[in-house]
C-alpha cells in the first residue's frame, strides 16, 4: 500500500508556467533553501492541463544482463542455492574464528565442554537455527524438551542441547586477536560499531550483488532489524521489485557512517544506487524519508530516474495554494506542478497522497476502483483517476514490503543481548530469503511451481543436518527394555517388566502386550 504524506510546503516563484526554487543543498535529502522569490506562487494544475514537458524516460543499461547469474541459472535445490551465499569461504571463516574465541575463553580461565568446530558441523547448528524458525517455540532450548507432550525427539538427533548451546555462546565472526587491538579504537572517530560482524557483512553483500542482477526498477528503504534498549539497528536496503535484497547498509546511532553536508538519508542511498556496479537508467523509487529535490536531480545527472512520496515542510517542493486541494475535494482529484524535470502531484484517496517524480507524466488514464457513499446513503464501487506516478509506485515500491514480509514471517531473531548475535541471525535471514527468491525466480523461468516459503525452509534445514526431509527419521531408544521381574514375583506375574516405566508386561508371540503398552499414548500428570 503506498506511504501517503500529509502534504506539500516551500516557496515557488511563478515564470514562464514553471515553478522555480533555489537549489543551495543542505540537511537530510540534499534539500533546497527556501526561495525569496517576489512573484506570486504558480498555481496548481488538474489533470485536464496540458504536460507539455514531460521527460524522456531514461535509457536502460544495466552493467550485466538483469536476473540471476551464472552459474546458479541452471536447476538448483535449496540447499545448492544457499550454499551460494553461506559457502566454504564463509563456513571456514566463521569455523576459524569460532575455535579462537573458544580458545581464548579457556585461556581466561573459563570451564566449558568444547571440541574444535567443522564446518560440516556449523552447517548442522545453522540447520537446527531453520528448523527452530519453522517449530516457532518461545525459547531456543525448546526443541530438546523431555517429559512433555511437546517433547520433539529429532533435535537430539542432530546435536545435543549442551553442544548447540556452546557453538551457539561461542560463535565469532571476527578474528578475536584483532578485536583486541581494534577495541582501543573505541571512542575515536576510527571505531566501527559492526567490526565483529564485519567479514560476514561484506562476503554476503558481495554474493548478493554477484548471484542476481536486478531489473530496471528498484527501491530503496530502512527496516528496523531490533529494538533493544542499548542499540536501534537498523538496515539500509536496496531491492528488487521481486523482494531480493541486491545491497544493504547496516546503521546504529553509534555507527560509523560516512555523511556529507547533504545529511545521512542522501549519502546512504548514493552509496547503494551505485552507477558502477548497477549501470544506469534504472528509476528508484523510496518514501518521504529519502525524497528531496536535490536528491532527484543528483539521480537525474547520475542517469537514474526517481519517484517517490514527500513530506510536507521539506525544503524545494512547491508550497502554492492556489487552486490547491482542500478537505472538500472529491476523492480522485489531482493536482500538479513542473519544475523542469520535477513533477509534484498531489491526489486525494482515503487521504492526501504527495509525490515527486522525474520519469512520469501526471495522468495516462489510470483509473481506480473505490467504495464511496452515495446520496440515498449506500456504498458503490465507483472508478476514480490515479496519478501515473501513484500507480507506478505502488506497482514498484512492494520490493521492499515483499522482503520484509518474507523476513518477518521465518526469522531466526532469537533473543539476545549480543549485537554481533543479532547481526549474525539478520544475515542468515537475508541469506534464506534471497536464496528463497531465486529458487521462485528459476520455477518461473522454466514454468515449474515453486516451493512455499516454508517448505523451501524445510529442505533446506534438512539438508543442513544432513538428512532425507521425507525419511522418516530413526530415533534412539529411549530406555524402554523388557528386562525379568524379581524372582519372587515369577510365579504371580508376567516375567518381563519394562525397565523405564516398571511395569509387568507379557512378551509373547500371539500376545506382545509391551509392544501395545508402549504404543499407547501417555498422558502422565493429567487426572
Amino acid at each position: 500500500m503506498l506511504r501517503t504524506s500529509a502534504g506539500i510546503r516551500a516557496i515557488c516563484g511563478q515564470s514562464r508556467g514553471r515553478c522555480h526554487v533555489h537549489q543551495k543543498s543542505r540537511g537530510a535529502g540534499g534539500d533546497a533553501s527556501r526561495s525569496r522569490s517576489p512573484h506570486r506562487p504558480v498555481a496548481w494544475r488538474t489533470e485536464a492541463d496540458p504536460d507539455d514537458a514531460v521527460p524522456q524516460p531514461p535509457r536502460f543499461r544495466p552493467k550485466r544482463t538483469p536476473g540471476i547469474q551464472p552459474p546458479l541459472n541452471a536447476a538448483q535445490s535449496p540447499g545448492d542455492i544457499f550454499s551460494k551465499f553461506f559457502d566454504d569461504e564463509v563456513l571456514k571463516c566463521l569455523c576459524e574464528n569460532t575455535n579462537k574465541n573458544a580458545a581464548k575463553k579457556k585461556e581466561k580461565g573459563k570451564t566449558f565442554a568444547w571440541k574444535e568446530i567443522t564446518s560440516e558441523e556449523l552447517q548442522k547448528y545453522l540447520g537446527l537455527l531453520l528448523y527452530m524458525e519453522v517449530c516457532n517455540f518461545p525459547k531456543m532450548v525448546d526443541i530438546w524438551r523431555s517429559n512433555t507432550i511437546f517433547h520433539l525427539p529429532f533435535p537430539a538427533t542432530v546435536m545435543s542441547k549442551d553442544r548447540f548451546m556452546a557453538i551457539n555462546s561461542n560463535l565469532h565472526i571476527s578474528d578475536p586477536e584483532e578485536d583486541v587491538a581494534y577495541g582501543k579504537k573505541k571512542g575515536t572517530e576510527d571505531y566501527d560499531t559492526f567490526h565483529q560482524v564485519r567479514p560476514l557483512l561484506e562476503m554476503l553483500r558481495s554474493r548478493c550483488m554477484s548471484n542476481y542482477h536486478p531489473k530496471q526498477h528498484i527501491s530503496v528503504e530502512e527496516r528496523m532489524v531490533a529494538k533493544p534498549t542499548k542499540w536501534g539497528l537498523k538496515n539500509f536496503v536496496l531491492a528488487d521489485v521481486n523482494g531480493y535484497i541486491i545491497d544493504f547498509k547496516l546503521y546504529t546511532g553509534k555507527s560509523k557512517f560516512p555523511t556529507s553536508e547533504k545529511g545521512l538519508s542522501f549519502d546512504v542511498v548514493t552509496s547503494l544506487v551505485d552507477k558502477d556496479s548497477l549501470g544506469s537508467g534504472y528509476i528508484v523509487y523510496c518514501d518521504n524519508f529519502y525524497t528531496s529535490p536535490g536528491f532527484f536531480q543528483h539521480l537525474k545527472k547520475q542517469g537514474f530516474g526517481a519517484c517517490g512520496t514527500y513530506r510536507e515542510g521539506r525544503l524545494g517542493v512547491p508550497s502554492s495554494q492556489e487552486n490547491a486541494l482542500h478537505k472538500r475535494s472529491p476523492r480522485g482529484s489531482i493536482r500538479w506542478i513542473r519544475d523542469g524535470d520535477l513533477l509534484f502531484v498531489k491526489w486525494v484517496d482515503s487521504r492526501e497522497v504527495a509525490i515527486c517524480t522525474t520519469v512520469h507524466p501526471v495522468y495516462s488514464g489510470d483509473t481506480v476502483l473505490r467504495w464511496q457513499k452515495n446520496e440515498d446513503g449506500h456504498f458503490e464501487s465507483v472508478s476514480v483517476p490515479r496519478p501515473t506516478a501513484v500507480t507506478e509506485y505502488n506497482k514498484y515500491m512492494g520490493g521492499v514490503d515483499t522482503s520484509d514480509q518474507m523476513l518477518g514471517t521465518n526469522s531466526v531473531l532469537c533473543k539476545t543481548k549480543r549485537l554481533n548475535m543479532i547481526v549474525f541471525q539478520h544475515l542468515l535471514d537475508i541469506a534464506v530469503t534471497n536464496s528463497f527468491i531465486l529458487h521462485k525466480e528459476l520455477c518461473i523461468s522454466k514454468q515449474q511451481k515453486h516451493k512455499t516459503r516454508q517448505a523451501f525452509q524445510e529442505e533446506l534445514a534438512a539438508h543442513l543436518v544432513g538428512v532425507c526431509l521425507d525419511g522418516k527419521p530413526e530415533f534412539p531408544s529411549q530406555g524402554h527394555f523388557p528386562v525379568p521381574t524379581s524372582t519372587r514375583d515369577m510365579g504371580k506375574s508376567t516375567p518381563w517388566k519394562c525397565q523405564q516405566c516398571n511395569v509387568g508386561l507379557c512378551l509373547q508371540l500371539e500376545r506382545n502386550c509391551f509392544l501395545e503398552f508402549h504404543q499407547r499414548p501417555k498422558m502422565s500428570g493429567l487426572a
